[in-house]
């Protein structure tokens, strides 16, 4: 039945251009996907919503864009270039590659394969350590390689400027660092669709306080970030959970971490990590680059260096619960109806604009006109490609939360109907209310 959901729920990312397969016409590369012009728009909603939440909004929260190229010495500083791998086993039978943390465990030695079923006997193929990074040759030639990696998080960046945002902007403790950004891991793990990338995309916050202040910072953001997937996303409160990390699973630089998990078509998993990452992050980078990070407490007249707490989510997992938790299917007049009952303001258009008869000039016209003078204030689309019932299935499938259907009557009353996409119910409202009538809906 999970299954069943979550094919349905890509069929429709494909079907209407929220998510395509990355270079599809070559046949694609594993857990490489591409997002259309509905997907993109949605995404960057999120991303909207998430920057003005925590940046714009907050007083001590700053924001910043690093670069996605980083010094090898980045990485010997932060342990991923040491520690960050994955133990890969081999299945004898199908020849495919698996982490083994993930594989059904028989006995001390054997493990089930999950794509043919076959034993895997690990004293016999050993697993073996790959790092997960990107590497990438920045300098000018080939025989004078001069190497650099993707970064596998966006938080280096934000650690990496830690000096040059303290000493230019004079920020008082508590303040935090915000970035949206890329982030690459050669994920061998893949499938679940746009759940496991190897090419996705964060929101991070690194939030700096004095040591004291750590564990109380902390329970705050797992709150906060929590909050905000209901109030701001709309996600329901019963399909999110919070799950505290065990001693044992803990990150080798985490004092303490909360994930939020949602309720995936797949099952329970991590949608963010919150942590307390200590100061281990800016301690490393002082010692491996040599420079002073500490902070200088004025009325105290002490130096330390500060704790960070991190909230740490992804932009494509939001995306995913966000179209999951939005999906639902209807029987109406004895036939299925799709829709997404996305927020509205997070939806690709706040209105679809038709006229009833496309063969009707004038009808056309007048359609055009409202459509233009919604789309200088809202974003909004105009389709006469269909009869208007295929229409309405048409724009409930996106999500759009408003159908206005311009009809022979509008030519006379001045009036056109509005259809909800969540009741279906319909009114005749005036052609003058139409902006106030969507700005009521969208907030």
């Amino acid at each position: 039945m999970a299954e069943d959901r979550l094919s349905k729920i890509v069929s429709l990312c494909r079907r209407r251009s929220f998510v395509f397969g990355g270079s599809e016409i070559y046949g694609g590369l594993s857990s490489i996907w591409d997002y259309g012009p509905l997907g993109a728009r949605l995404k960057k909603r999120i991303k909207d919503i998430w920057w003005d939440t925590y940046v714009e909004k907050k007083e001590d929260i700053l924001g910043l864009d690093s670069s996605i190229i980083m010094h090898e010495d980045v990485f010997k500083a932060s342990g991923h270039l040491e520690g960050f791998t994955d133990s890969l086993v081999d299945c004898p039978k199908c020849k495919k590659r698996f982490r083994i943390d993930k594989l059904e465990k028989i006995s001390e030695n054997l493990y089930r394969c999950t794509e043919c079923s076959s034993e895997i006997d690990s004293s016999k193929h050993k697993p073996r350590k790959f790092n997960l990074m990107l590497k990438t040759n920045v300098s000018a030639t080939e025989d004078e390689p001069n190497f650099g990696y993707l970064r596998p998080e966006t938080a280096q960046g934000i650690f990496t400027n830690f000096i040059n945002v303290l000493n230019s902007t004079h920020k008082k403790l508590p303040f935090g660092i915000a970035q949206i950004g890329k982030a690459f891991r050669n994920e061998v793990t893949t499938g679940s669709f746009i759940f496991r990338m190897k090419e996705f995309e964060q929101m991070e916050i690194e939030y700096f306080v004095k040591p004291e202040d750590a564990a109380r910072a902390y329970e705050y953001w797992v709150n906060e970030r929590f909050d905000f997937y209901t109030s701001k996303l709309g996600i329901r409160k019963e399909n999110l959970r919070l799950r505290e990390h065990e001693k044992d699973e803990l990150a080798h630089y985490a004092k303490s971490c909360t994930d939020i998990e949602y309720n995936f078509p797949f099952g329970w998993s991590e949608l963010e990590g919150i942590a307390n990452r200590g100061n281990f992050d800016l301690t490393e980078h002082a010692r491996v680059s040599k420079k002073d990070h500490n902070y200088f407490n004025e009325a105290t007249r002490e130096k330390f260096i500060p704790y960070v707490i991190e909230p740490s989510a992804g932009v494509d997992r939001t995306f995913f619960a966000v179209i999951s938790d939005a999906y639902h299917e209807e029987e109406v007049n004895g036939k299925t109806r799709v829709v997404l009952k996305l927020k509205p303001n997070l939806a690709a258009n706040c209105a679809a604009v038709f006229p009833l008869l496309k063969n009707k000039p004038e009808l056309v016209e007048l359609a055009k006109k409202i459509f233009y003078d919604i789309k200088v204030k809202f974003p909004a689309t105009y389709d006469d490609t269909g009869a208007i019932g295929k229409l309405y299935r048409r724009q409930d499938e996106i999500g759009t939360p408003l159908c206005i259907t311009v009809d022979v009557e509008s030519l006379t009353d001045n009036k056109v109907t509005i259809r909800d996409r969540d009741t279906m119910k319909q009114e005749r409202i005036s052609v003058e209310k139409i902006l106030e009538y969507i700005e009521a809906k969208v907030k």
